[in-house]
């Protein structure tokens, strides 16, 4: 890219033009081939009146600027300046008018020309700038580079995302990764650009279309995508490479799982329930999207199954089951953090007194060390939860379970399903143990009826006129409606799901894609979408700490066209004046709310809205420019003030992001503290204390000893076993016909190999062959088609002696020869000696 700081040489030949003759030159047509807008250029050579199509059709406005020698064009949609020459943009600096004399004709002609140019670079600014009032930042287009207007979409929807966008502008030191391809730094560089003040008109994302290919093989090549399939493998990959361990302590700390993510309450207040306080049993986590695809994170394959034999006692106490009942809870830590929508009608079976899973048993057997827990500035922003309870009708069980989102997927009803939702609504029939009438009945009866009213007359009366009229409201009462559960093998039931943990900001994937056997078609009904004010509380469970439940959106994507082909492009409102604009590839144009308001939705992004989040700020600042003297400064960790600057609910104050467990800072991290760190005042420090809590307070940054040994001794050893292994291969290798061979399987030994090779800081659990091993004849034997290594025994006790594990499989004991009767032969020889 060009230095954007030279100013440009060819800036003398501009000619005075008005804001109304580029109004209407933009009305216009190209004068070569006739073509409208919206990508018109206007030749800004004096005296001539040009106008032509750009590069989307024949260009005709680069092929008269090369013929005629015309320096510079502007674009009559983006009024954006493009010198010819430079080959990059012109950006014009606004100057101080100076007046013209009519009496000046004693001045060198030079002199009389530098004027002249001046103000005629002032009448040009003046006319853009008026037209377009702090829209210097984040109005940036994407080239597109072959059927890629899926990933253009995408990624202005999520630039558009102010708390994702200020993280990878203001938090760059954190932006840090050894895996590869670093989309990351990839997506980053693509923001810097998007918002840079001097930003050019478009920009191509080669870097991170070459990096998304890597990660997922389905877009290589030049086919079109699907956008709601790209934005789970990007954020995927964004988690992935930016995500940290999560520090084990306490809530009060504001790191844990069960931390008070409300920023409401101070740091004695009382703990928020976590997710495991509610799991019992886990369903599973999978996409529902009805696109044929897998889900991002969960496996999808967990079932929950109904107990057959319902226990009397246990159906008097009408309770639920307790994590100490089922062991089973723990394949909830194996889903991914990042996975998508819960399933909306898994299938129940009964399962007699103990519960038990399908393919999930297979995943408890094999991961037997403790899982680690994650996050990321991805799963901050992105990550939700949903409590699912599954009711048995005939003895009134309820089982529990807590599934992460990160986007939900919501059913586009018909006008039978349209029907059914606004009977039960009016009807308000509740399920045996009236668990949900609970939200309905927290509300108030004037709620209820208001909001009864309210869907009747935007609903109902318009159908008789247009035909069914479909709002996000009916899409999300239709995705947390109760599915009843019936069949031959099954006990009756109902499945139902609320909200636990509303994310910062809510992705909404409205399912439009249907892909069967040998067909596809998409839904092109209209759903009416609010700008603001979408309240998801009557969704929310009674147990949910979640303090703000309106919305309001920041961005949507659309698709034109059929499901075998089409167009992809986003609305998105700019943060810094609040206009709504259109991207499409290249071209960002500005519109009017209605034109977002009629676009037919395929992918919704929510922001959570507070006025009182911004009072805080507001206090902040009040606080930072009174400039008390102090003696002491505080350190504070950059990404929790950048939430605090973007979130509605920042949560306590979280510290750990660049302290370790001993109050230090890591030695591998101290090199670029600045990056992590921001100082406050004493006052201002204080008064986000009390009221966030969390920590814990720095005041004096240093280099952690403990750590420093720790990291010592963690290479000695990864050195030692590597050597060691090394070593005993080498002779394993020498031997002609080894007596014993063991075998190790192969996932758990690259688990290993990723430790000791400094991949991975955390060592393998024990050794786990369950894979790779048989029973048969009450002795275990290696499975056929095993994945599995061969190994040394002295390899094989040199592992066992340091991680345990097992179990020992062989694959060629010592060959014992049966004793040989030798007795003639000595025999022979004897009498051979005597002759």
């Amino acid at each position: 890219m060009a230095d954007h700081g030279d100013a440009c040489p060819h800036l003398d030949c501009i000619a005075e033009v008005t804001k109304e003759e580029l109004i209407q030159k933009s009305k216009g047509t190209c004068q070569s081939c006739g073509v409208g807008g919206p990508n018109l250029w206007a030749c800004l050579q004096s005296d001539c009146p040009y106008v032509g199509c750009g590069e989307s059709y024949s260009d005709h406005s680069t092929i008269h600027a090369q013929a005629k020698k015309h320096n510079l064009t502007v674009n009559l949609t983006t009024f954006r300046i493009w010198c010819y020459v430079c080959e990059r943009e012109v950006f014009l600096e606004q100057r101080p008018v100076v007046p013209v004399s009519t009496a000046h004709h004693c001045k060198p002609l030079e002199q009389c020309a530098s004027m002249t140019v001046q103000v005629i670079h002032y009448t040009v600014l003046a006319v853009f700038s008026e037209m377009h009032v702090n829209v210097q930042h984040g109005l940036t287009g994407m080239k597109n580079i072959g059927n890629s207007c899926y990933m253009n979409a995408a990624l202005q929807a999520l630039s558009n995302c102010p708390p994702l966008t200020q993280f990878f502008l203001d938090c760059s030191g954190l932006v840090r990764t050894d895996k590869k391809p670093a989309l990351c730094k990839s997506y980053q560089k693509l923001i810097s650009e998007l918002w840079h003040k001097k930003r050019p008109s478009y920009v191509i994302p080669t870097s991170l279309f070459h990096g998304i290919k890597l990660v997922n093989p389905m877009f290589r090549g030049y086919a079109q995508q699907d956008t709601q399939e790209f934005l789970r493998c990007l954020m995927d990959q964004l988690h992935e490479e930016l995500k940290e361990l999560l520090a084990e302590c306490t809530s009060g700390d504001g790191v844990g799982e069960g931390a008070d993510s409300t920023g409401s309450g101070g740091r004695d207040g009382d703990r928020s329930p976590s997710e495991d306080d509610f799991l019992s049993c886990d369903s599973g986590s999978s996409s529902d999207r009805g696109e044929g695809n897998e889900g991002r994170g969960g496996t999808g394959e967990a079932e929950l199954l109904i107990q057959d034999e319902c226990d009397m006692g246990r159906a008097a106490a009408g309770g639920g089951i307790s994590e100490k009942e089922n062991p089973a809870h723990t394949v909830q830590e194996l889903h991914s953090k990042l996975s998508s929508s819960p399933p909306r009608s898994s299938p129940l079976r009964s399962a007699g007194p103990t519960y038990s899973f399908k393919k999930a048993q297979v995943l408890l057997g094999a991961k037997k060390k403790k899982q680690s827990r994650y996050r990321s500035i991805i799963s901050d922003i992105f990550d939700g939860s949903i409590l699912s309870l599954v009711q048995c009708l005939t003895c009134d069980r309820v089982s529990t379970t807590v599934e992460t989102f990160q986007d939900l997927s919501l059913p586009i009803p018909g006008k039978e399903d349209l029907a059914k939702l606004h009977s039960s609504i009016h009807q308000n029939v509740p399920v045996k143990t009236g668990v949900c009438s609970d939200t309905y009945a927290s509300q108030g009866w004037i709620s209820y009826i208001m909001e009864s009213i309210r869907r009747f007359v935007v609903s109902c009366i318009p159908s008789w006129f247009w035909g069914p009229v479909i709002t996000l409201e009916d899409c999300l009462a239709a995705f947390f409606a109760a599915d009843e559960l019936k069949g031959e093998m099954l006990r009756n039931g109902v499945k139902y799901c609320k909200v636990l943990r509303l994310p910062e900001i809510l992705c909404i994937h409205l399912k439009r894609f249907r892909h069967e056997v040998m067909y596809s078609f998409k839904i092109n009904s209209h759903v009416l979408f609010p700008l603001e004010g979408l309240d998801l509380r009557p969704f929310l469970a009674k147990e949910s700490p979640t303090q703000i439940t309106t919305y309001d959106l920041l961005s949507v994507i659309c698709h034109h066209g059929t499901a075998g082909s089409g167009h992809y492009m986003a609305y998105c409102q700019n943060v810094i004046n609040g206009q709504w604009y259109e991207f499409d590839d290249q071209y960002v144009t500005e519109v009017h709310e209605t034109v977002v308001q009629n676009a037919e939705a395929y992918v919704l992004f929510y922001r959570k809205s507070s006025e009182e989040s911004v009072r805080e700020r507001q206090k902040v600042v009040a606080l930072a420019n009174m400039k008390e003297p102090s003696l002491l400064q505080f350190y504070v960790s950059r990404e929790w003030l950048n939430k605090f600057n973007t979130f509605t609910e920042p949560g306590p104050i979280s510290n750990h992001t660049f302290l370790c467990q001993h109050g230090g800072i890591p030695p591998n991290k101290y090199h670029y503290i600045d990056d992590l760190v921001v100082i406050l005042p004493q006052n201002v420090w204080e008064y986000l204390y009390n009221r966030f809590g969390g920590g814990p307070a720095v005041n004096h940054v240093y280099v952690c000893g403990i750590c420093q040994v720790e990291i010592e001794a963690l290479a000695k050893r990864r050195k030692m076993e590597i050597d060691t292994f090394i070593k005993l291969n080498k002779e394993f290798q020498a031997e002609e016909a080894p007596t014993v061979i063991l075998c190790i399987s192969m996932q758990w030994f690259r688990e290993w190999e990723s430790f000791v090779k400094g991949k991975d800081n955390e060592p393998p659990g024990p050794i786990d062959n369950s894979k790779i091993a048989v029973l048969k004849g009450g002795h275990v034997q290696l499975k056929q088609g095993a994945d599995y290594g061969q190994i040394s025994e002295e390899t094989w006790q040199y592992l066992l002696s340091i991680y345990g594990g097992g179990p020992e499989i062989a694959v060629r004991q010592t060959i014992t020869l049966p004793d040989i009767d030798n007795h003639g032969e000595r025999k022979i020889e004897a009498e051979t000696r005597a002759l």
